[in-house]
Formats: C-alpha cells, sequence, structure tokens
C-alpha cells in the first residue's frame, strides 16, 4: 500500500538577486532612452504610412517639396 501525502499550497516564488530589474529612467545614452527612442520611431513610422494612405501623397508631397 502507498500513502498518499497532502498537497501543501503553492507560496509564490520569493525574488532573488538574479530577477532582472526593469529599466529605470537615467540621463544619456542607454538601453532605457535607446529602447523609449526606438518605440517613439516606430509609431512615427506607422502614422507616417497611414498618412501617405489616406491622402493619396507622399511625404515629400505632403512636406511641399515635389
Amino acid at each position: 500500500m502507498t500513502a498518499k501525502t497532502p498537497k501543501t499550497p503553492q507560496s509564490p516564488k520569493p525574488t532573488t538577486s538574479n530577477t532582472p530589474k526593469q529599466a529605470e529612467p537615467a540621463f544619456g545614452w542607454n538601453a532605457y532612452a535607446e529602447k523609449t527612442n526606438g518605440r517613439f520611431a516606430m509609431v512615427g513610422f506607422v502614422a507616417l504610412l497611414l498618412l501617405e494612405f489616406f491622402t493619396g501623397q507622399n511625404f515629400f508631397t505632403w512636406l511641399g517639396l515635389r
């Protein structure tokens, strides 16, 4: 015969020093600034594509350079 052991509820895992920290804002060229700039660049690029799609004009025509 085998005896069943009672199941204990699992507690949340404790945080350790190996847990990666979230990026914090800092001054200068750092990983946080680069991620933020990249995200704004992606939003701007999509906005430019939408502008060209809905107006039927390219970016240079919209600026008055053509």
